[in-house]
């Protein structure tokens, strides 16, 4: 069986599994997010922080409880990095520098994940586990509980209350998360994965001397690292370590993981506002991108040139010969259109225009399927942008699942548009002005430009892959990078629980003959046409001078 070949029925085989999982997962998360009911488990979580779970909350309330959380976890991540030294399980490692963890707390509490450290050589057993590792299950839930208060604001009208933010939260991790993971750290540990609190091994003799390696919690770490589109390794290495990912098998089931919740959220969408139907036309425009990107990486990383790249059956420099070109350009395609972030390779070493792809991935906002609930509520703001230019065109207010798109609405969305574009690029041209951070450069020009772009890119879409070559373990990168992930997690959640707030006040407005049907596959292409050219707009100029330049020039 040929190279291509193998990619090509890995990814029929990924699609199909989705498939399978799309319906069941999609109605049950339906159904966990309108109950009125409440396990005793969760029960007794509510009454241990002191919460309502009855409580119907404005916009305003619900972003408080989001924001006063999230502060609460970036502290007591930072605080435990700080102690490492003095507490149990730390395998014999310090404190982490200070700069260093606020740059970790702000990346494992926004969803980003980004590691500017070799996690095997700087993390103990207990910030893995009580830190990092319960990060991956509440910073995933926070994304869920945000797009489902935006699909209430669809669904309901004549009110501004869009549920409870404790409830959605504690929902999120007992009812999908915790055991969804479960099952599938179960299924690593069967086929290869390690799951210990075992300290540091001394392993052979290599060259004259020896090799270390420690064990841990990781593959109910790596469970929810993809299931919850985290995507912060036990090892440096990431994905590519065969004690996270052993197996070509391994390797597709986590692409699937991280697939799996973000696609099925269009169906949860469809049955709370009423119309599975307007569910189908989201997820057609996920997948139609989701597809052709995978089709583009493919042809990109297979198009070799010359006689090493023939015999090899592509580019593997940078690529786990376990895995191949295909199932490696799957994963990078996946994992930077999702804000997982996690890598089975390295994507500094894909060709220029293959890296380029992974960078214009997470510049749509990575909405195809995007992160847990992050992909969902980009979308959704991205079909009322695009409902907003079909009314333009047509001289007809905009109307979107029976709300209308106002002044209001309108600028909402555009602000949400706007804001990681606008970390992107400032923070770019920053660090290429500035003359220290480009000492962090192993590359000089496009390519080197690329690592830069890149690392903010990722830490301001929340991704938290990295373009390897970049000495991001810095000072200012620390810094800059932990602010982008702060800025671009909480400042769009602030548009958007605004916009549902905005939307939930509204009556109903009967359909009529002139309202665009957006459960139409028009409604797909034009919804596909706008988030590209508004992407391409924004970004063009800066993909120019790096990924584009090199692809080009080789």
């Amino acid at each position: 069986m040929g190279p291509v070949l193998a990619g090509v029925l890995q990814l029929l085989a990924l699609i199909g599994a989705l498939a399978l999982a799309y319906v069941p997962l999609g109605n049950y998360m339906a159904k966990v997010y309108s109950s009125d009911k409440h396990w005793r488990v969760e029960k007794w979580i509510y009454k241990g922080i002191g919460a309502n779970p009855n409580t119907e909350m404005r916009w305003p309330a619900y972003l408080r409880g989001v924001l006063a959380f999230s502060a609460v976890s970036v502290l007591f991540l930072y605080l435990l990095q700080r102690l490492q030294g003095v507490l149990p399980g730390s395998l014999g490692f310090s404190a982490i520098d200070p700069d260093q963890a606020f740059n970790t707390a702000a990346s494992f509490v926004t969803n980003t994940n980004w590691q500017s450290y070799y996690g095997e050589q700087a993390m103990g057993h207990v910030v893995q586990t009580a830190g990092l590792a319960v990060q991956n299950f509440v910073s995933a839930a926070v994304g869920i509980a945000v797009a489902v208060a935006l699909v209430r604001g669809f669904a309901r009208s004549r009110t501004g209350e869009l549920g409870n933010f404790w409830a959605d939260l504690v929902r999120g991790v007992v009812r999908i998360l915790v055991p969804g993971a479960f099952v599938a750290a179960i299924v690593l540990v069967a086929c290869g994965a390690i799951q210990n609190f075992s300290g540091i091994h001394e392993v052979g003799q290599f060259m004259g001397g020896s090799q270390q390696w420690n064990g841990g919690a990781v593959a109910s770490q790596e469970a929810i690292k993809e299931l919850g589109t985290n995507g912060g390794g036990y090892f440096n290495a990431n994905s590519a370590h065969p004690f996270e990912n052993p197996t070509p098998f391994t390797n597709l089931f986590e692409i699937f993981l991280l697939l799996v919740i973000p696609f099925a959220l269009t169906r949860t969408f469809g049955i709370m506002v009423g119309s599975v139907k307007q569910g189908y036309a989201i997820l057609a425009t996920m997948a139609t991108i989701w597809v052709g990107f995978v089709a583009l990486m493919m042809w990109t990383e297979f198009a070799h040139h010359g006689p090493a790249f023939d015999i090899a059956g592509g580019a593997y420099e940078g690529k786990e010969v376990r895995f191949g070109v295909g199932a490696s350009s799957i994963f990078a395609t996946s994992t930077t259109l999702t804000s997982t972030g996690a890598v089975d390779s390295f994507h500094s070493s894909f060709t220029g225009l293959g890296g380029g792809i992974t960078m214009l991935g997470m510049m749509l906002g990575e909405i195809a399927p995007g992160g847990t609930g992050s992909g969902l509520y980009g979308m959704l703001i991205m079909a009322v942008i695009a409902v907003f230019i079909a009314g333009l065109m047509v001289g007809r207010t905009p109307e979107y699942l029976g709300k209308k798109i106002g002044t209001r609405e309108i600028k909402l969305a555009a602000c949400y548009i706007l804001v990681t574009p606008a970390l992107v690029l400032i923070f770019t041209a920053a660090a290429m002005a500035l003359p220290t951070p480009g000492h962090s450069m192993t590359n000089s020009g496009a390519h080197g430009f690329s690592e830069i772009l890149y690392a903010y890119t990722s830490a301001s879409n929340n991704n938290g892959s990295a373009f390897a070559g970049l000495n991001a373990d810095t000072q200012w990168f620390n810094s800059t990078l932990g602010l982008c992930m702060l800025f671009g997690r909480f400042l769009p959640m602030v548009f958007v629980l605004a916009l549902a707030g905005s939307l939930a006040e509204q009556k109903p407005v009967p359909v009529t003959a002139g309202t665009l049907r957006t459960e139409k596959p028009l409604f797909t292409g034009l919804l596909v046409g706008a988030i590209l050219i508004i992407t391409g707009l924004t970004y063009f100029p800066a993909l120019a001078l790096g990924p584009l330049a090199e692809g080009l020039a080789s």
